[in-house]
């Protein structure tokens, strides 16, 4: 008999050769119906591993965050299975599991279409219903390689080639062998609610060199109320979508004469911006940031100093001037630090807080750009604090605040992971340990919950990430906070202590909204366009009924401008009705529609753009409503 130790420390017998079914099923029939793999000593498994005496298992079922990721790989590989079922002549290559779901890229000469991932679904629609077991097995390198050869599938026999020598495993179900480490499934009877989404191009292995492959998305859920709730929101999300909204809100636009990736602003996309980065300079300076300016291009000597040119190389563009090399700056921090270096520090002197709106060029792959979302040139609300170690984790717990006073005025959400040390760093595993601690222990201080993203830390430092939620459930990653031991001992940073010696500061690279670019993005699809009062690039527009009202409608624009609010005009001889479906489209906050009426006794009426109106106002009291609203602050009657 085995006898297996359950999580909370309980034992079963079960039978020699049983595997992690048999113990779902010893548990009861409704853990066996649910269960997806299993942790076996800390390791996933396939529910139908063997399993030891002694051995520590932990169920794992659909339920669990883990088995969505098992489920929407086996349904990458029932995807492949259908395609090669379909199409001849088609070879598989990677299909890993993503965020919201999987992708598998396939070398195919014809494209597919729509009409063909429908056929791709009914295949597995059917593959499903026959409930075939997926069957593990483990094969040496040289046998496989000979194996995926002999089937002509040219991209796996590759893949092996370039592994160490040993064995690999391989998932055979019904007459489609794939390579994988697993776990899977049990059978395909599982993948029942799954929906293909999308093709587009990809590189093999990423690389602009290899041949252009096709790659199909999809996704998959446990529950078909889930897939029909994701179904929803995608919908919803294109409806969003901040290009197709940059157009018609004329915010920006992109142009293959200028470059991709190289956002151009037209006048509605100056106005927000300017808007936005003008609160951001206001919020600074009330928490004692100094406003500081860096060149765009440095000398390559300090990249090579500061450890950019080993370690972020490939995101960089470089120039020449009078035969010495220049980089352009992919970060502001190098600036920063010359100004920390231009003066001599005390300790009375820390913390200091340098804060730049810097725009900054990173080098992109094509397939990687979207929108204001993915670019080559943007600007970061980029800010370096230099302090003394004893003021390390309240200056952390002060950021945290700042981004906490921020995303609430815009109405996000939030969750926060802290990303460590990656295999491409500076600094010794020593002072990356310190830096962790200390980011840890400013979140314990505030009690918040956070996960740890293993191996995703700068190369200089690690991270607390901040990632927003969106009116309709996406999460965006845009603040985050690095703590960095390393840069000030490269460039030999000091202050002079209480003690008169000298003393190693310590910096925190930090950024509230990110990217720029990128937050403006992020805020059109979050808000659908229809940005707060406070921030719309037109606040209010002032219409005429007739033109007997021109004049008194030109003199309300004129004292509405004087004061400060950002007002246009549409007097054209024009059907009201007609101009306000206008002024919606383009989500106006305010509509001032004056008549006859309004004109006679001196009043104004306001039309939402939700459909409310608000009809006959003194004009004083809607300014006072109006400022009230351009603070950030809300008022029901006037969402």
């Amino acid at each position: 008999m085995l006898n297996i130790t359950l999580p909370d420390g309980s034992c079963i017998e079960l039978r020699d050769g049983a595997d992690s079914f048999n113990l779902a099923e010893a548990i009861s029939a409704g853990l066996a119906k649910k269960a997806v793999v299993a942790e076996v000593d800390g390791k996933y498994k396939d529910l139908s591993s063997p399993l030891k005496s002694g051995n520590k298992v932990r169920i794992i079922t659909e339920s669990d965050p883990e088995a969505l990721e098992v489920l929407r790989h086996s349904a990458a590989h029932l995807m492949a299975h259908a395609v090669r079922n379909i199409f001849t002549g088609v070879k598989v290559t990677i299909g890993p599991v993503i965020e919201d779901g999987f992708f598998y890229d396939f070398d195919y000469d014809g494209a597919f279409t729509p009409e063909d991932l429908e056929k791709i679904e009914r295949e597995m629609a059917r593959l499903s219903a026959a409930d075939i077991p997926l069957v593990r097995a483990e094969m040496s390198n040289s046998d496989a390689t000979e194996k995926f050869s002999g089937m002509g599938e040219s991209y796996k026999a590759e893949i092996i080639r370039d592994l160490a020598e040993g064995t690999v495993s391989l998932y055979t179900q019904d007459n489609f062998t794939d390579l994988c480490r697993g776990p899977h499934v049990y059978s395909t009877g599982k993948i029942k609610y799954f929906k293909l989404l999308s093709v587009a191009g990809a590189y093999w292995r990423g690389d602009e060199k290899n041949k252009m492959l096709q790659r199909i998305y999809g996704s998959a859920f446990f529950k078909k109320d889930e897939l029909t709730a994701y179904l929803n929101m995608l919908e919803e999300a294109k409806k969003r979508d901040h290009r197709k909204l940059g157009r018609q809100l004329g915010l920006f636009i992109f142009e293959d004469e200028v470059g991709a990736g190289f956002p151009i602003y037209l006048p509605n996309g100056g106005i927000l911006r300017a808007t936005l980065e003008e609160f951001e300079r206001k919020e600074h300076l009330k928490r004692d940031y100094k406003i500081v300016y860096g060149p765009a291009i440095l000398k390559k000597d300090v990249w090579d100093r500061s450890g950019h040119s080993a370690n972020y190389i490939e995101n960089m563009y470089f120039t020449e001037i009078d035969k010495t090399r220049f980089g352009i700056k992919p970060m502001n921090c190098i600036s920063h630090i010359m100004i920390y270096r231009a003066d001599l520090r005390s300790y009375r002197d820390l913390p200091l807080r340098f804060f730049e709106l810097g725009t900054v060029h990173r080098h992109e792959k094509s397939g990687v750009l979207h929108g204001l979302l993915r670019v080559r040139a943007f600007t970061q609300d980029d800010a370096h604090i230099f302090c003394r170690p004893d003021q390390l984790e309240k200056e952390i717990t002060n950021i945290i605040d700042f981004v906490c006073d921020v995303m609430n005025l815009f109405g996000f959400e939030f969750i926060y992971t802290l990303s460590t040390r990656p295999d491409q760093c500076i600094g010794s595993a020593e002072t990356w340990d310190k830096a962790i601690s200390v980011l840890k222990s400013a979140m314990d201080r505030k009690g918040l919950k956070y996960t740890i993203n293993e191996g995703d830390g700068a190369f200089y430092g690690p991270k607390i990430d901040i990632k927003l939620k969106d009116a309709i459930g996406r999460y965006w990653q845009c603040a985050t906070i690095q703590c960095d031991f390393n840069l000030p001992e490269r460039f030999d940073l000091s202050y002079i202590g209480e003690d008169g010696a000298k003393h190693r500061p310590v910096m925190l690279h930090r950024v509230i909204l990110g990217s720029v670019d990128r937050f403006i993005g992020v805020l059109t699809e979050h808000f659908a366009g229809a940005f707060p009062f406070w921030l719309a690039p037109v606040q209010i527009r002032v219409m005429n009924i007739t033109d007997d009202q021109k004049g008194y409608a030109e003199e309300v624009a004129y004292k509405l401008k004087d004061a400060g609010y950002r007002t246009d005009t549409d007097f054209r001889n024009e059907k009201i009705g007609y101009k306000i479906r206008e002024a919606q489209l383009q989500k106006t906050p305010h509509m001032l529609i004056l008549g006859k009426e309004e004109k006679d006794e001196n009043k104004i009426s306001v039309r939402l753009r939700t459909g409310d109106n608000k009809n006959k106002l003194d004009f004083l009291e809607y300014l006072d409503i109006v400022a009230f609203l351009d603070g950030g602050k809300k008022l029901e009657l006037w969402r």
